[in-house]
Formats: structure tokens, C-alpha cells, sequence
């Protein structure tokens, strides 16, 4: 690897080890074994440098888990029960990638002074909502509406960082995939929503 990705696996296990706001200049460079000032020459800034190696982490972490969802397509399976084996497949991910989630939640808040950052998380959730409504309508990606997009897939979303917050916070409360699939069944029944 050259100093460029050397750099991004640092600032990745830095990322994970002690999280967005711990992370120093002085701890990417001892992590990648590459010097402090290689930062500013390949990326301008040690936030530049997070921002890059958080994307590529939660980028392979979509691509991870659209695998492992895919996966659950050929298993036959009626939507209710592969609703409830893609939230499996989701909870074991944020607890097998804990500090990833820790650090995504960071940088959520740090896109709030850094444009750029924000611009890098607006495209990733719009891939992923995408993502996320054609895995639950069956629909391929480019065949999928604008429509919905915006109702499956952001309400799907919205529903995971709730799920991924309360993992993270008090695993021991937090809702099981099952308890997901039961919960939105009698939320939808209670309002009238299903028929």
C-alpha cells in the first residue's frame, strides 16, 4: 500500500478504536505508520482524511450487508418472515460493528460544520434508502420510483437509526427483529392502515 491508503487504514482503526472527536493527527500517524504531515499533503486536513475513511467503511459495510440480504431473496420465504430476517441480518450487524455505528453518529454531527462531510453522508443515504426500497419491494435499483424512495426506503431508514440508537444505548431494551416486524404490524392495524 502507498502512504494514501496506508492513511485511510489509520484513520478506519482510529475510527473504530477511539471514535470521530478522540482522534488526533498524532494517532492516524502512529496507527498507519505514515507521517503527520502526509496527512495534509494527500487529503488537507485530518477531518478530510475521517471523512474519506468512514465513506469507504460504511460504503463496504452497505455492500456487506446488501449481500447478506440478498441472500435472503432465494430463501422462499413470505415478506413478513424475510422482513424479519433482514432486520436480523441489520441488528447483528450493528452489534458486530459497533464502533463504525459510533463513529457514523459523530460524523452526523460534525456534517453539521463541514459541508463536505454533510455532502458525503446526504449521497450515502440516498443510496442507501434506494438500496433499502428495492431490497423490500423486489423492484432491481434502476427500476425502482422516486416514490418509492422516499416512502420505503426512508421510512425503513428512519427506522434503523431508531433501532441502530437504541442497540447501541441499552442493547439489553432494545427491540429484536421480531419485536420490529410485531411492532410495525400492530402500529399499521392500530391506525387502520392495514385492511
Amino acid at each position: 500500500m502507498g502512504n494514501r491508503e496506508d492513511l485511510l487504514a489509520g484513520a478506519r482503526r482510529c475510527l473504530e478504536e477511539k471514535g470521530w472527536g478522540r482522534t488526533t493527527v498524532r494517532d492516524i500517524a502512529t496507527a498507519s505508520g505514515v507521517s503527520m504531515a502526509a496527512i495534509g499533503y494527500h487529503f488537507g486536513s485530518r477531518e478530510a482524511l475521517l471523512n474519506a475513511a468512514l465513506i469507504e467503511a460504511m460504503d463496504e459495510w452497505g455492500h456487506q450487508v446488501g449481500g447478506a440480504l440478498s441472500a435472503l431473496d432465494d430463501a422462499g420465504q413470505q415478506p413478513a418472515d424475510r422482513f424479519a430476517a433482514m432486520w436480523a441480518q441489520l441488528i447483528a450487524s450493528i452489534n458486530e460493528h459497533r464502533t463504525l455505528w459510533l463513529a457514523n453518529l459523530e460524523a452526523l454531527v460534525q456534517a453539521e460544520h463541514s459541508p463536505e462531510l454533510r455532502e458525503q453522508l446526504v449521497a450515502g443515504q440516498r443510496e442507501g434508502r434506494r438500496g433499502m426500497a428495492a431490497q423490500l419491494t423486489g423492484v432491481p435499483e434502476e427500476e425502482i420510483t422516486e416514490g418509492e424512495v422516499r416512502a420505503v426506503g426512508s421510512v425503513n431508514l428512519a427506522l434503523l437509526l431508531g433501532v441502530m440508537a437504541q442497540w447501541l444505548n441499552d442493547p439489553e431494551a432494545a427491540p429484536s427483529a421480531a419485536d420490529v416486524v410485531e411492532g410495525l404490524r400492530a402500529i399499521t392495524t392500530g391506525f387502520g392502515l392495514v385492511r
